[in-house]
């Protein structure tokens, strides 16, 4: 019994080594590739960055074509004319102060050109005509920055940098308060009301 102890111990002892021989060194069977999978953090940072640029492309273009809700269009003048315009305003409620006094009723009328002076015009051009912009750029208001530009149509963003100065846009409340109808056109105070000058361009020829 001892004796076949000893040899199974003998054979294990000899066993072993080549086994782990065997387990070390298989050799080469078939083609080896090395691993292409790419770096994850790399694949992230590469997402963002593609994302980023998408993002900022879409929100460049909605700056650029940005209108506001209540932008107001007018037509081209079709004739040059001047008209004034009275700028008295009639309360439709009272005002009163802090202890509740009437200060002005209802139905007041008083004309705030009596109590101010504007030192600045406004001028009204429709900025996707070429026509209207190149009109704008010849006149003396172009160079005038104490003259506020409105746009009745177009976008504001790209004509700032071309016209190197602030671009505004029409409202409703603005047109029907100056009665203006047509572009391009000032609108200046003159005494106690505002002149209003629409002026004709020619068509091109």
């Amino acid at each position: 019994m001892k004796y076949n102890i000893f040899w199974m111990h003998i054979l294990l002892m000899l066993a072993i080594p080549t086994v782990a021989s065997a387990m070390t060194d298989l050799g080469q069977v078939g083609e080896v590739y090395p691993v292409v999978e790419p770096d994850v953090r790399v694949e992230m940072q590469q997402k963002a960055v593609e994302g980023w640029e998408k993002k900022k492309k879409e929100y460049l273009e909605k700056v650029r074509t940005y209108q506001p809700f209540d932008l107001y269009p007018l037509p081209r003048a079709k004739e040059e004319r001047s008209f004034a315009v009275d700028m008295s305003y009639t309360l439709d409620q009272d005002v009163k102060d802090k202890d509740g006094k009437i200060l002005y009723p209802q139905g007041y009328t008083f004309n705030p050109l009596d109590y101010m002076r504007l030192s600045i015009g406004l001028v009204v051009i429709d900025g996707s005509d070429p026509a209207q912009i190149r009109w704008f750029k010849q006149s003396p208001y172009s160079s005038n920055h104490r003259v506020k530009l409105l746009l009745s149509g177009g976008y504001a963003q790209p004509l700032i940098p071309e016209l190197n100065r602030a671009v505004f846009y029409l409202n409703k409340d603005i047109a029907e308060r100056l009665q203006l109808t047509a572009v391009p056109c000032v609108a200046v105070q003159k005494d106690r009301h505002m002149q209003v000058t629409e002026f004709l361009i020619e068509e091109e020829r």
